[in-house]
């Protein structure tokens, strides 16, 4: 078993919102390993950053990524920052991988001021740049394909993914 695809991006770049609207139009099931993470650590993404720290954040990543990538069948929506581990990188290979590629003014359009995102909870612009110009070679090392969203609606997007993957 395998996912159908997975989503991988910046924070803003929409793997969630376009994430569970592609299941739906598929007909398959979504999965977020965020939403994961936080079931396994009973409390949300911003409260383990300040109980655990980002590097016990990574570890419980690595393993919902692990886990999801051995039973998926739907849509996969991976956090930003998933593919900073090298064991992802590799863990994607042989996988519909698709980067959803937004830039920086409608990233920051979506994400607000960064409210449950830890990592943008100081100067919210210029970090999600830094995380960008960083994560950017990494999605383009994993994705099969490049679907941008910059100025689009999710539904316009989820058109081109349908007509992207095998039926």
């Amino acid at each position: 078993m395998a996912p159908v695809v997975v989503l991988v991006g910046v924070p803003g770049c929409g793997k969630t919102t376009v994430g569970r609207a592609l299941a739906a139009t598929l007909g398959v099931e979504f999965r977020d390993t965020d939403i994961d993470i936080e079931q396994m650590a009973g409390k949300p993404i911003p409260e383990i950053f300040i109980d655990e720290g980002e590097e016990h954040f990574r570890t419980l990543e690595r393993a919902a990524v692990a886990a999801a990538l051995a039973s998926g069948t739907g849509v996969l929506a991976l956090g930003g920052g998933a593919v900073l581990a090298e064991e992802t990188r590799a863990a994607l290979i042989g996988h519909r991988v698709v980067h959803l590629s937004v830039e920086l003014p409608d990233a920051v359009k979506r994400v607000g001021l960064g409210a449950g995102r830890p990592l943008l909870a100081i100067n919210p612009r210029a970090t999600l740049k830094h995380l960008m110009d960083q994560r950017r070679p990494l999605y383009n090392e994993v994705a099969t394909e490049t679907v941008t969203t910059d100025g689009r609606t999710p539904a316009a997007v989820v058109a081109e993914l349908t007509a992207l993957l095998p039926r």
